[in-house]
C-alpha cells in the first residue's frame, strides 16, 4: 500500500459508549483502490479533574450497551 485515506462516516452511541464507522481507501503502487470500512470503539468518562477522556476498557455494566452499539454499527455497514 502506498496511500491510505480514512474519512468519518457515522457515529453510533449509547450513553458513554461510542463506535465510529470510518470509510477507508487504500491505493497501491499500480493505482488500484481498495475500499473498506472499519470501526473504532470507546467508552467516555470524566476524570477526577473534571475533564472528559476515553478508553477502550469496558466495565461489566458497559457490556449490554457495547453489544447494542456494535450491533447498530454492523447493521450500518453490512445490511445496506
Amino acid at each position: 500500500m502506498l496511500f491510505h485515506r480514512s474519512k468519518f462516516s457515522k457515529r453510533v452511541r449509547a450513553g458513554t459508549i461510542n463506535a465510529v464507522i470510518w470509510e477507508n481507501i487504500d491505493t497501491n503502487e499500480f493505482g488500484d483502490q481498495n475500499n473498506y470500512k472499519t470501526i473504532s470503539f470507546e467508552r467516555r468518562y470524566v476524570k477526577d479533574d473534571g475533564h472528559w477522556d476515553s478508553t477502550n476498557c469496558l466495565r461489566v455494566q458497559d457490556l449490554p450497551k457495547a453489544a447494542q452499539v456494535l450491533k447498530k454499527a454492523y447493521e450500518n455497514i453490512a445490511l445496506k
